[in-house]
């Protein structure tokens, strides 16, 4: 595999880590910023609104970049958003930075994963996208509970200052390691629009996509509220929080792994199975989040199959569309609806209902992911039964440019 994609995943997990901060600090934020938790819960909604519907017009301003160089400006517009946040005096202000955040967030997402494509042979395509997402999945097992500690012991500001630092280290071995690729559309350019947006002429895509709003969706309406949850319905201590959540992260890198080296051959039947067992893990939460030992066995069997279904849902888009990354950032958008969905209803839902509503949320997400997947399942079907439709894994995919 080659250095560069382990460097993008270091990019990834400074943006992550920032991305779930707030999800770690909710008390003290709310404190701080004379918030309640569900206003704080919104900043959230809106780091993943600024995700969904900014992230792919930043993405159009630097398509004609060459990848290295689109990367370097969304760190910089990241950094930026990162510094406010971490001086922001009010919750209007922190909501900026939030927002600002988001959108370079989305945008980089999508470079690095059509990147991470491009520089390795299509068939460790998936391997290679699930390193990538490695940033993500560290980003919970070591970032957010590093930037909970810190923000417990040193004040939340300090967490954001900590991120800050990360993401100037990430910045710097990006241009220090990440190859300028060959064959890219235009000349100095990362791709043609017009041949990035052809491929949404295709309904099957926007299906595939929407497959992953549910099942990303499925999996934030839990993680975003494990804090309170956790210390006011299992009742285990502030203090504890961190260790379940380094817990949680360590889940999350096992489940990734094993779906990575899944996700090039058996896409469809990975995202079966997680999205079954997801569904079984969050009503289990949802029945049982008052005893200790069931509410975090069913805790880590959510971040087992949760977001660590992301190598076979990108796997799957990239089928169905191409590698580009608008296409890459349009689909991120849509997991990014999925949290919006998530923790917009999950915060209504517990001033009504209690902390309880968003573990169901999250189970009935889930069982719109897995009706989703009927069109395909009836498809892969009809190829077994003889019809002359290819087999998923043998699908005709967009060539990576090594380098």
């Amino acid at each position: 595999m080659p250095r560069a994609v382990y460097v993008l995943a270091l990019g990834i997990f400074a943006m992550v880590t920032s991305e779930f901060v707030v999800a770690g600090l909710m008390p003290q934020m709310a404190e701080g910023l004379d918030a309640t938790i569900p206003e704080i819960g919104y900043l959230i909604t809106a780091f993943a609104a600024a995700m969904a519907f900014g992230g792919p017009f930043l993405t159009v301003a630097v398509l004609k970049m060459c990848q290295k160089s689109a990367l370097m400006v969304l760190f910089g517009v990241f950094l930026a958003g990162n510094v406010l946040a971490a001086l922001a005096p009010d919750y209007r202000t922190m909501l900026v930075a939030r927002v600002l955040t988001g959108i370079a967030s989305q945008a980089f997402f999508g470079v690095s994963i059509s990147l991470g494509s491009r520089i390795t042979r299509p068939e460790v395509r998936g391997r290679a996208v699930a390193v990538v997402l490695n940033g993500l999945m560290l980003g919970t097992l070591l970032g957010l509970p590093f930037a909970t500690v810190v923000g417990e012991h040193l004040g939340w500001r300090a967490a954001f200052w900590a991120i800050t630092v990360l993401t100037v280290v990430a910045a710097l071995a990006t241009l220090a390691f990440v190859p300028h690729t060959a064959g890219e559309a235009t000349e100095g350019g990362g791709g043609d629009l017009r041949q990035e947006l052809g491929a949404f002429r295709s309904p099957r895509l926007w299906l595939v996509m929407l497959t992953s709003t549910f099942t990303i969706g499925a999996t934030f309406s839990a993680f975003s509220y494990l804090n309170p949850i956790l210390t006011e319905l299992t009742g285990f201590s502030t203090g504890t929080v961190p260790l379940l959540l380094v817990a949680y992260g360590a889940a999350t890198v096992i489940g990734n792994t094993i779906v990575g080296r899944l996700a090039d051959r058996r896409t469809l039947p990975t995202l079966v199975v997680g999205l079954a067992l997801n569904l079984t893990f969050l009503a289990g939460f949802a029945l049982f989040a008052q005893l200790t030992v069931p509410a975090v066995l069913f805790m880590l069997g959510i971040g087992l199959v949760g977001v660590t279904m992301n190598p076979a849902l990108i796997t799957r888009v990239q089928r169905a569309g191409n590698a580009g990354p608008l296409v890459n950032t349009v689909h991120s958008s849509f997991i990014t609806f999925g949290i919006i969905i998530a923790t917009s209803i999950g915060g209504p839902a517990i001033d009504s209902q209690g902390l309880r509503a968003p573990l169901w949320i999250g189970a009935g997400l889930a069982l719109l992911g897995l009706g989703s997947l009927v069109p395909d399942l009836l498809r892969r079907r009809a190829t077994d039964g003889g019809a002359a439709v290819p087999h998923e894994a043998d699908e005709e995919m967009p060539q990576a440019q090594p380098v």
